[in-house]
Protein backbone atom coordinates (compact mmCIF):
# COMPACT_ATOMS: atom_id res chain seq x y z
CA UNK A 1 0.00 0.00 0.00
CA UNK A 2 2.63 2.23 1.11
CA UNK A 3 4.72 1.53 -2.55
CA UNK A 4 2.42 2.41 -4.21
CA UNK A 5 1.40 5.73 -2.91
CA UNK A 6 4.90 6.85 -2.32
CA UNK A 7 5.78 5.40 -6.43
CA UNK A 8 9.72 6.42 -6.61
CA UNK A 9 9.72 9.08 -3.69
CA UNK A 10 10.58 8.17 -0.17
CA UNK A 11 8.14 8.22 2.41
CA UNK A 12 8.83 10.19 5.91
CA UNK A 13 5.44 10.25 8.21
CA UNK A 14 1.80 9.92 7.39
CA UNK A 15 -0.98 11.78 8.82
CA UNK A 16 -2.38 9.32 12.29
CA UNK A 17 -5.92 10.11 10.46
CA UNK A 18 -5.77 10.13 6.89
CA UNK A 19 -3.12 7.58 6.29
CA UNK A 20 -1.77 9.84 3.85
CA UNK A 21 2.35 10.11 3.57
CA UNK A 22 4.29 13.55 3.22
CA UNK A 23 7.24 12.17 1.37
CA UNK A 24 10.74 13.52 0.15
CA UNK A 25 12.23 13.20 -3.14
CA UNK A 26 15.81 12.04 -1.94
CA UNK A 27 15.38 10.53 1.17
CA UNK A 28 16.58 12.52 3.81
CA UNK A 29 18.49 10.72 6.73
CA UNK A 30 15.17 8.63 6.54
CA UNK A 31 16.23 6.76 3.30
CA UNK A 32 17.61 3.93 4.37
CA UNK A 33 14.83 2.52 6.83
CA UNK A 34 12.38 2.48 3.23
CA UNK A 35 15.17 0.62 1.64
CA UNK A 36 15.81 -1.81 4.64
CA UNK A 37 11.47 -2.30 4.91
CA UNK A 38 11.64 -3.04 0.77
CA UNK A 39 14.18 -5.61 1.86
CA UNK A 40 12.52 -7.25 4.99
CA UNK A 41 9.28 -7.35 2.71
CA UNK A 42 11.86 -8.91 0.15
CA UNK A 43 13.20 -11.83 2.88
CA UNK A 44 9.53 -12.44 4.07
CA UNK A 45 7.99 -13.66 0.97
CA UNK A 46 10.70 -13.95 -1.72
CA UNK A 47 9.12 -12.64 -4.91
CA UNK A 48 11.26 -11.44 -7.26
CA UNK A 49 9.19 -8.57 -7.54
CA UNK A 50 9.66 -7.74 -4.18
CA UNK A 51 13.19 -8.14 -4.65
CA UNK A 52 13.72 -6.08 -7.55
CA UNK A 53 11.95 -3.08 -5.74
CA UNK A 54 14.23 -3.40 -2.52
CA UNK A 55 17.24 -3.51 -4.94
CA UNK A 56 15.48 -0.36 -6.93
CA UNK A 57 15.11 1.38 -3.61
CA UNK A 58 18.87 0.96 -2.22
CA UNK A 59 20.14 2.29 -5.42
CA UNK A 60 18.24 5.50 -5.22
CA UNK A 61 19.88 5.83 -2.16
CA UNK A 62 23.65 6.26 -3.78
CA UNK A 63 23.82 9.94 -4.20
CA UNK A 64 24.23 10.10 -0.09
CA UNK A 65 27.21 8.38 -0.39
CA UNK A 66 29.52 11.69 -0.90
CA UNK A 67 27.14 13.87 0.98
CA UNK A 68 28.73 15.46 4.42
CA UNK A 69 26.85 13.77 7.16
CA UNK A 70 26.98 11.05 9.57
CA UNK A 71 23.44 10.23 9.11
CA UNK A 72 25.07 8.26 6.05
CA UNK A 73 25.24 5.84 8.39
CA UNK A 74 21.33 5.67 8.75
CA UNK A 75 20.74 5.68 5.35
CA UNK A 76 23.59 3.57 3.81
CA UNK A 77 23.82 0.79 6.67
CA UNK A 78 20.09 0.72 6.80
CA UNK A 79 19.59 0.79 3.07
CA UNK A 80 22.16 -1.94 2.35
CA UNK A 81 22.92 -4.44 5.01
CA UNK A 82 19.76 -6.61 4.91
CA UNK A 83 20.52 -7.14 1.29
CA UNK A 84 24.10 -9.36 3.23
CA UNK A 85 24.09 -12.88 2.33
CA UNK A 86 23.39 -15.52 0.22
CA UNK A 87 21.78 -14.27 -3.09
CA UNK A 88 23.79 -11.31 -1.73
CA UNK A 89 22.79 -7.85 -4.35
CA UNK A 90 26.34 -7.43 -5.58
CA UNK A 91 25.09 -3.71 -6.27
CA UNK A 92 24.23 -3.03 -2.36
CA UNK A 93 27.34 -3.96 -1.39
CA UNK A 94 29.37 -1.89 -3.17
CA UNK A 95 27.27 1.22 -2.55
CA UNK A 96 28.15 -0.32 1.35
CA UNK A 97 31.62 -0.42 0.32
CA UNK A 98 31.70 2.90 -0.90
CA UNK A 99 29.97 4.73 1.78
CA UNK A 100 32.23 3.09 4.05
CA UNK A 101 35.12 4.61 2.60
CA UNK A 102 33.85 7.73 2.31
CA UNK A 103 33.03 8.14 6.18
CA UNK A 104 36.08 6.80 7.13
CA UNK A 105 37.56 9.69 4.84
CA UNK A 106 35.58 12.05 6.87
CA UNK A 107 36.46 10.87 10.13
CA UNK A 108 38.45 13.15 12.32
CA UNK A 109 41.49 11.89 14.65
CA UNK A 110 41.47 15.30 16.64
CA UNK A 111 38.20 15.34 17.70
CA UNK A 112 37.64 11.40 17.24
CA UNK A 113 34.39 11.49 14.91
CA UNK A 114 32.34 11.70 11.62
CA UNK A 115 31.07 15.40 12.42
CA UNK A 116 27.53 15.48 11.66
CA UNK A 117 28.71 17.59 8.55
CA UNK A 118 26.79 20.51 6.82
CA UNK A 119 23.80 18.48 4.67
CA UNK A 120 21.43 19.31 6.62
CA UNK A 121 22.27 23.11 6.92
CA UNK A 122 23.63 24.11 10.20
CA UNK A 123 26.76 23.34 12.32
CA UNK A 124 28.85 20.94 10.65
CA UNK A 125 31.08 20.29 14.24
CA UNK A 126 28.82 18.64 15.28
CA UNK A 127 28.81 15.02 17.74
CA UNK A 128 24.84 13.75 17.65
CA UNK A 129 23.65 10.38 19.18
CA UNK A 130 21.51 9.87 15.65
CA UNK A 131 24.97 9.95 14.43
CA UNK A 132 25.65 6.50 16.34
CA UNK A 133 23.92 4.04 14.89
CA UNK A 134 24.77 2.93 11.27
CA UNK A 135 27.68 4.45 11.42
CA UNK A 136 29.40 1.86 13.72
CA UNK A 137 28.99 -0.76 11.91
CA UNK A 138 29.62 0.81 8.57
CA UNK A 139 32.72 1.82 9.13
CA UNK A 140 34.45 -0.90 9.98
CA UNK A 141 33.40 -2.10 6.18
CA UNK A 142 36.03 -0.11 5.05
CA UNK A 143 40.11 -1.20 5.45
CA UNK A 144 41.67 0.59 8.98
CA UNK A 145 38.03 2.04 9.58
CA UNK A 146 37.39 0.25 13.22
CA UNK A 147 39.79 1.96 14.90
CA UNK A 148 37.72 4.71 13.60
CA UNK A 149 34.13 3.03 14.80
CA UNK A 150 35.59 2.67 17.92
CA UNK A 151 36.82 6.30 18.17
CA UNK A 152 33.01 7.57 16.83
CA UNK A 153 31.29 5.46 19.29
CA UNK A 154 33.77 6.02 22.50
CA UNK A 155 33.51 9.84 21.98
CA UNK A 156 29.72 10.17 21.39
CA UNK A 157 29.21 8.00 24.76
CA UNK A 158 31.74 10.49 26.73
CA UNK A 159 29.70 13.42 25.49
CA UNK A 160 26.31 12.18 26.31
CA UNK A 161 27.31 10.51 29.59
CA UNK A 162 28.64 13.06 30.78
CA UNK A 163 25.62 14.89 32.09
CA UNK A 164 22.95 12.70 34.75
CA UNK A 165 20.58 13.07 31.92
CA UNK A 166 22.36 12.01 28.27
CA UNK A 167 22.78 15.13 26.36
CA UNK A 168 22.37 14.42 22.16
CA UNK A 169 24.18 17.07 20.76
CA UNK A 170 27.06 18.64 21.15
CA UNK A 171 29.78 20.96 19.24
CA UNK A 172 32.98 21.46 18.96
CA UNK A 173 34.57 24.88 20.22
CA UNK A 174 37.76 26.06 18.63
CA UNK A 175 39.37 25.98 21.64
CA UNK A 176 39.84 22.19 21.01
CA UNK A 177 36.60 21.27 24.19
CA UNK A 178 33.20 20.73 23.48
CA UNK A 179 29.97 22.79 24.17
CA UNK A 180 26.46 20.79 24.92
CA UNK A 181 23.62 22.13 22.31
CA UNK A 182 19.79 23.09 23.45
CA UNK A 183 18.37 20.90 20.61
CA UNK A 184 17.75 18.28 20.85
CA UNK A 185 17.15 18.96 24.54
CA UNK A 186 18.09 16.43 27.34
CA UNK A 187 14.98 14.08 27.43
CA UNK A 188 14.64 13.86 24.03
CA UNK A 189 12.93 10.24 23.32
CA UNK A 190 15.53 8.87 21.15
CA UNK A 191 18.62 9.62 23.12
CA UNK A 192 18.88 6.30 24.82
CA UNK A 193 17.71 4.61 21.78
CA UNK A 194 20.24 5.79 19.40
CA UNK A 195 23.33 5.38 22.36
CA UNK A 196 22.39 1.95 23.45
CA UNK A 197 21.61 1.08 19.50
CA UNK A 198 25.05 2.09 18.54
CA UNK A 199 26.79 0.05 22.28
CA UNK A 200 25.14 -3.26 21.13
CA UNK A 201 26.67 -2.52 17.29
CA UNK A 202 29.96 -1.87 18.85
CA UNK A 203 30.02 -4.52 20.72
CA UNK A 204 29.54 -7.20 17.79
CA UNK A 205 31.35 -4.91 15.16
CA UNK A 206 34.51 -3.84 17.54
CA UNK A 207 34.33 -6.01 19.92
CA UNK A 208 38.29 -5.37 21.25
CA UNK A 209 37.00 -1.81 22.86
CA UNK A 210 37.44 -1.95 26.55
CA UNK A 211 37.64 1.46 27.36
CA UNK A 212 36.49 4.96 27.33
CA UNK A 213 38.23 8.08 28.02
CA UNK A 214 36.41 11.37 28.41
CA UNK A 215 37.69 14.56 26.63
CA UNK A 216 39.40 15.91 29.14
CA UNK A 217 39.84 13.05 31.56
CA UNK A 218 36.55 13.70 33.27
CA UNK A 219 34.88 10.18 32.33
CA UNK A 220 36.79 7.22 34.42
CA UNK A 221 37.60 4.35 31.76
CA UNK A 222 34.95 2.19 31.63
CA UNK A 223 33.63 -0.73 29.25
CA UNK A 224 31.11 -0.95 26.78
CA UNK A 225 28.90 -3.05 28.93
CA UNK A 226 29.25 -0.18 31.88
CA UNK A 227 27.69 1.85 29.17
CA UNK A 228 25.28 -0.07 28.27
CA UNK A 229 23.87 -1.22 32.11
CA UNK A 230 24.01 3.24 32.57
CA UNK A 231 21.55 3.22 29.58
CA UNK A 232 19.57 0.20 30.01
CA UNK A 233 19.13 1.91 33.64
CA UNK A 234 17.72 5.07 32.41
CA UNK A 235 15.08 3.01 30.36
CA UNK A 236 14.35 -0.81 31.47
CA UNK A 237 14.21 -0.69 35.22
CA UNK A 238 11.98 0.27 37.68
CA UNK A 239 8.90 2.76 36.79
CA UNK A 240 10.51 3.76 33.51
CA UNK A 241 7.06 2.69 31.19
CA UNK A 242 7.75 0.82 27.76
CA UNK A 243 7.17 3.79 25.69
CA UNK A 244 8.63 7.18 25.98
CA UNK A 245 8.07 10.20 26.17
CA UNK A 246 9.35 12.97 24.53
CA UNK A 247 10.70 15.16 27.49
CA UNK A 248 8.92 14.64 30.73
CA UNK A 249 6.01 13.07 31.24
CA UNK A 250 3.87 15.58 29.92
CA UNK A 251 5.06 15.21 26.36
CA UNK A 252 3.62 13.05 23.70
CA UNK A 253 4.92 9.48 23.88
CA UNK A 254 7.33 8.23 20.96
CA UNK A 255 7.25 4.34 19.82
CA UNK A 256 9.80 4.71 17.37
CA UNK A 257 12.03 5.38 20.41
CA UNK A 258 10.63 2.15 22.10
CA UNK A 259 11.14 0.39 18.51
CA UNK A 260 14.49 0.99 18.67
CA UNK A 261 14.94 0.04 22.39
CA UNK A 262 13.70 -3.00 21.84
CA UNK A 263 15.83 -3.76 18.35
CA UNK A 264 19.08 -2.83 21.03
CA UNK A 265 17.66 -4.77 23.82
CA UNK A 266 17.25 -8.16 21.46
CA UNK A 267 20.68 -7.53 20.15
CA UNK A 268 22.13 -7.03 23.43
CA UNK A 269 20.37 -10.08 24.84
CA UNK A 270 22.33 -11.98 22.29
CA UNK A 271 25.64 -10.64 23.55
CA UNK A 272 24.97 -11.31 26.96
CA UNK A 273 23.79 -14.79 25.95
CA UNK A 274 27.41 -15.42 24.22
CA UNK A 275 29.16 -13.94 27.71
CA UNK A 276 27.32 -16.70 29.45
CA UNK A 277 25.24 -14.08 31.45
CA UNK A 278 21.92 -15.88 30.55
CA UNK A 279 19.64 -14.34 33.08
CA UNK A 280 20.44 -10.91 32.02
CA UNK A 281 20.48 -12.01 28.58
CA UNK A 282 16.51 -13.74 29.28
CA UNK A 283 15.58 -10.41 31.01
CA UNK A 284 16.77 -7.56 28.01
CA UNK A 285 15.25 -10.32 25.79
CA UNK A 286 11.64 -10.35 28.21
CA UNK A 287 11.85 -6.49 27.46
CA UNK A 288 12.12 -6.46 24.27
CA UNK A 289 9.53 -8.96 23.72
CA UNK A 290 7.20 -6.85 26.23
CA UNK A 291 7.41 -3.58 23.95
CA UNK A 292 7.08 -5.25 20.61
CA UNK A 293 3.71 -6.48 22.07
CA UNK A 294 2.41 -3.35 23.92
CA UNK A 295 3.28 -1.73 20.28
CA UNK A 296 1.32 -4.06 18.28
CA UNK A 297 -1.69 -4.37 20.82
CA UNK A 298 -2.12 -0.37 20.76
CA UNK A 299 -0.09 1.63 18.70
CA UNK A 300 -1.18 0.09 14.91
CA UNK A 301 -3.21 1.62 12.46
CA UNK A 302 -5.62 -0.57 10.43
CA UNK A 303 -3.07 -1.29 7.88
CA UNK A 304 -0.26 -1.76 10.29
CA UNK A 305 1.26 0.73 10.49
CA UNK A 306 3.26 2.03 13.94
CA UNK A 307 1.67 5.35 15.21
CA UNK A 308 2.26 7.55 17.97
CA UNK A 309 5.56 8.50 17.19
CA UNK A 310 7.06 12.14 17.52
CA UNK A 311 8.86 13.24 14.62
CA UNK A 312 9.97 16.40 16.35
CA UNK A 313 7.76 17.67 19.63
CA UNK A 314 9.83 20.91 20.18
CA UNK A 315 8.14 22.09 16.67
CA UNK A 316 5.48 20.55 16.69
CA UNK A 317 6.15 18.22 13.29
CA UNK A 318 4.41 14.60 13.25
CA UNK A 319 3.88 14.67 17.04
CA UNK A 320 1.34 11.49 16.90
CA UNK A 321 2.03 10.18 13.73
CA UNK A 322 3.07 6.37 11.79
CA UNK A 323 7.26 7.41 10.94
CA UNK A 324 8.84 5.27 8.49
CA UNK A 325 11.72 4.52 10.96
CA UNK A 326 9.49 3.49 13.90
CA UNK A 327 7.96 1.13 11.26
CA UNK A 328 11.46 -0.18 10.36
CA UNK A 329 12.18 -0.86 14.14
CA UNK A 330 9.61 -2.30 14.55
CA UNK A 331 9.28 -4.77 11.48
CA UNK A 332 13.18 -5.48 11.89
CA UNK A 333 12.28 -6.15 16.12
CA UNK A 334 9.56 -8.98 15.00
CA UNK A 335 11.58 -10.67 12.58
CA UNK A 336 14.61 -10.56 15.07
CA UNK A 337 11.95 -12.14 17.31
CA UNK A 338 10.82 -14.49 14.74
CA UNK A 339 13.46 -15.62 13.39
CA UNK A 340 13.26 -14.73 10.04
CA UNK A 341 17.09 -11.83 10.42
CA UNK A 342 19.71 -12.60 13.06
CA UNK A 343 20.05 -10.27 15.89
CA UNK A 344 23.10 -8.51 13.63
CA UNK A 345 21.81 -9.00 10.17
CA UNK A 346 22.30 -4.87 10.43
Amino acid sequence: MTAAEVGLRFPLYADPDTGRWTTTSRGSWTGGFWAGLLWLRALAYGSAHDRAEAVAGTGRLAPWAGQDTAARGLVLWYGTALAAGPGDDRAAAELRDRAARACLDAYDPELRVVPWGDAFGGPRLLARADGVPGLVPLLPCAPGGAAAARGHLTQHLALCLSEELPRPAWQASSGGGWTGCAEPAPGWSRTVAWLLLGVADGLHCVPEVRSMNGPAGDMKASGLWDAARHLMALRFDGPAPLVPHDGDRSGPVDTSAAAIEAVAALKLASLARGEGWHSEGDRLAGRAEAVLRRLCAHHLSPSGGLLDGCYDAARGIAVRHELVWGDFYLALGLAMLTGLVGPFAT
